[in-house]
């Protein structure tokens, strides 16, 4: 009995897979890679040039110029967003419509034709104000900023009330019902006590609209805006150095996007503090009402 259970307790020694394939895959990636590097390095690039003008004022102040107008047009977006996904799911049929007609006009429509046409917006009305009391002439009013502005925020809040539809959806039913019953309006129950739990779903998409408003503002540079795009185009008219001055665009870009996804990182942590991947249990949604109140 003894043999059985010594020779029984041998150990076996496992021997895991050769994912050579794992191997040849990373070296193939490691090889083009180093050829890439190698073109960039071999080509016919200044790279003095690319030195000389990374932080020439004129391209500052185009990063400065497409900072801003993120941040404008996101504020815009977020504002117009949670307005309109609190109007689609109002009971109200003409709030509700007039919602889900938002939506479907400034999603449907190319980001560079709203700029246009915002831009252009003079040939349609030469002047804005109120009949007998004021009014500016159009052209004076919708400036570059103006029209970037708008067009880019309006677009945005058509797909952030989409963002924020979807984040209200995640809670459930009774964190509503739960402020209702303490005797909360249907809007003051929204606003304190789903919309502050559905940031936990709203935050990730919105950070990632955000990281694709800063290279979407590079369209505002047709209607002369002075963003990234624009300021690097001014200065490789001059020198014709086109290469250069676009690897100077692209280093400017990848590290607003870096510095923004750490930001996102962080304040995806914020809003996730006391969830532990879990919604809240149903005794809890009385208390998380009564806190709220």
């Amino acid at each position: 009995m003894r043999d059985i259970e010594s020779a029984g307790s041998t150990p076996f020694v496992i021997v895991p897979p050769r994912k050579i394939w794992t191997k040849v895959l990373g070296a193939i990636v490691i090889i083009l890679l180093a050829l890439l590097v190698r073109a960039f390095w071999v080509g016919d690039i200044a790279w003095s040039y690319v030195g000389d003008n990374l932080f020439a004022p004129s391209v500052l102040k185009g990063v400065v110029g497409s900072i801003v107008m993120t941040f404008c047009t996101m504020a815009l977006g977020i504002l117009l967003g949670v307005i309109a996904a609190i109007m689609r799911m109002s009971d109200n049929p003409v709030l509700r419509n007039v919602s889900i007609g938002y939506v479907w006009l400034f999603r449907g429509i190319p980001a560079l034709l709203q700029l246009l046409l915002w831009f252009n917006l003079a040939l349609i009305f030469p002047t804005i104000g109120v009949p007998g009391l004021f009014s500016f002439k159009t052209v004076d009013i919708m400036t570059p900023f103006v029209a970037a502005f708008l067009g880019l925020g309006i677009q945005q809040g058509a797909y952030t009330a989409e963002v924020v539809r979807a984040g209200i959806l995640s809670i459930d039913k009774g964190q509503t019902e739960a402020g209702l019953s303490i005797g909360m309006t249907p809007l003051r129950a929204m606003l304190r006590i789903v919309l502050p739990q559905a940031m936990r779903v709203i935050v990730p998409p919105i950070g990632n609209e955000t990281i694709g408003m800063v290279k979407l503002t590079s369209l505002a540079s047709v209607i002369q805006y002075s963003e990234l795009l624009r300021s690097v185009e001014d200065v490789y008219y001059v020198n014709s150095r086109v290469i250069e001055l676009l690897i100077v665009a692209a280093i400017w870009y990848m590290v607003v996007v870096t510095v923004l996804s750490i930001g996102q990182i962080f304040v995806e942590r914020h809003f996730s503090k006391g969830w532990g991947g879990h919604r809240p249990t149903q005794p809890a949604q009385q208390t998380l009402a009564e806190e709220a109140a």
